[in-house]
């Protein structure tokens, strides 16, 4: 499995709304609320193979209430 994380930031009002689709979607791992730019940040897990660019525009970038998202792909964990 290859775990990358996004930040997500959502129209105004609506970041609650926008976990709970992403947690009712059962596709994130873990999600947080955080302070700043971005008001998700939501890590993902993608079987080997699949593409981290299709997968963030069809499945995450398509839930309403998503106004931005910034894709972080990890390398190494310590």
């Amino acid at each position: 499995m290859i775990p990358f994380f996004v930040q997500i930031k959502c129209q105004l009002g609506r970041s609650y709304e926008v976990a709970a689709a992403l947690a009712d979607a059962e596709i994130a791992s873990e999600i947080y609320s955080t302070a700043g730019e971005f008001d998700l940040m939501v890590k993902f897990y993608v079987e080997a193979g699949v593409d981290i660019g299709h997968f963030v525009t069809e499945k995450v970038q398509r839930l309403p209430g998503i106004q931005d998202t910034r894709t972080i792909i990890t390398f190494k964990a310590f």
